[in-house]
């Protein structure tokens, strides 16, 4: 694949301003260009947060970067202007700062009513931390999240900052602008999304509060048995150093691990949990007698649920998601492709990740920023 594949996808007729950040607000925007949205990034003229330069930061692929200063009276009018033709603003600053540039809701509503205002947060617009400022390790320790990746009797682990940057974040982000632009094309009104990743990280742990409520979940981490309590939902070493993942919660998967492994079920009790440590010890022994590959080709084809555990880059090899063509290739990087898929209208990755600045004239021109315009953008310095 190439950067000059066209958009595709169910949302080819969306119009997107992304206003340019790091981390959940990127990975937002990457999803609705990914599923064909007509996405334009807005960076600014002075540079930009490192993560966000390069070629490899994939979460910028799919859409033109124009590089304008919003702290200038003439930027701040031509994003209006951009604002007059599109159903989505993205934005991820404290609360107020959008405000204070003459560019909150407020400021839009006026030139276009039916846009959708999106804002992603870690605490969100209100509330004592609002204005606070965190990362993802810290919107998931004040939603109760962080606390239960762990083995008890350890602290816990901080896991990659997937969910609240991403799951909690940006794809909440994304679906909350999609669900607000079908009310609008309905009711004729935008509204603001408040995306918030301590509400979303909230969110993704609804199944384990319900469990606990209901009395089968404990709060001591790593007692449960989702949680690494349980022999049978367990990760375990390889001859070789490498590591099998055990996912068999349903007695026939569990019946079958059982038989994989040649231990008789009578000796292992799957809900009998005071017995848990010791079968985990026995399955750790066992799976210590043969390697990942060896257990892989034991394992991934059978109903166990059970799988080797893969590196980043060797899952890309992997024969199951080299059938399914999970990952792509676009300018010579290897990465995800779109997600989900689409039987009729299939998602695309038009082109590699645009540096700050580098689509400036032409992201311009597409938007109705026509070349008198953007000359005076120039000679104000409003762009780069």
């Amino acid at each position: 694949m190439t950067s000059t594949t066209p958009r595709s996808g169910p949302l080819t007729d969306l119009r997107v301003i992304e206003i340019g950040g790091i981390g959940p607000g990127p990975f937002a925007a990457m999803m609705l260009a990914d599923l064909g949205a007509d996405v334009v990034r807005i960076d600014r003229t002075g540079g930009i947060e490192p993560m966000n330069t390069g070629p490899h930061n994939l979460l910028l692929r799919g859409r033109p970067s124009v590089a304008m200063d919003l702290k200038a009276p003439a930027g701040r009018d031509a994003l209006l202007q951009m604002c007059e033709s599109a159903d989505v603003l993205i934005e991820g600053f404290r609360p107020g700062v959008m405000e204070r540039l003459g560019l909150g809701p407020d400021d839009v509503r006026a030139r276009n009513s039916k846009l959708v205002y999106g804002r992603m947060t870690g605490y969100g617009q209100e509330g004592p931390m609002a204005s606070v400022a965190g990362h993802d390790i810290n919107y998931i320790s004040i939603s109760g999240v962080l606390s239960t990746f762990a083995r008890k009797g350890e602290r816990p682990l901080a896991p990659l900052n997937i969910v609240g940057d991403f799951a909690g974040g940006g794809m909440l982000l994304a679906l909350g602008v999609i669900a607000a632009v079908l009310e609008a094309r309905s009711s004729g009104e935008g509204q603001v999304v408040d995306t918030a990743m301590v509400d979303g990280s909230a969110l993704l742990v609804a199944l384990f509060l319900g469990l606990r409520e209901g009395g089968v979940w404990t709060d001591v981490p790593g007692t449960n048995f989702l949680d690494s309590g349980a022999h049978f939902y367990e990760v375990y070493e390889t001859a070789d150093g490498g590591f099998v993942s055990v996912g068999a919660i349903e007695s026939q998967f569990y019946a079958e691990l059982l038989r994989l492994l040649e231990v008789d079920p009578a000796e292992a009790p799957q809900w009998d949990s005071s017995r848990w440590p010791e079968l985990k010890e026995r399955f750790a022994e066992i799976f210590r007698g043969r390697t990942r590959d060896e257990w892989a080709r034991i394992l991934e084809p059978a109903d166990a649920c059970a799988a080797a555990i893969y590196g980043m880059i060797e899952a890309m090899d992997h024969p199951h998601m080299v059938a399914r063509g999970t990952f792509i290739e676009v300018d010579g990087v290897r990465q995800p492709g779109p997600a989900p898929r689409f039987s009729r209208t299939p998602g695309a990755v038009t082109s590699a990740p645009a540096p700050a600045g580098a689509d400036t004239e032409t992201a311009l021109e597409a938007w109705g920023i026509d070349a008198q315009a953007r000359a005076a953008l120039r000679e104000a310095g409003a762009i780069a």
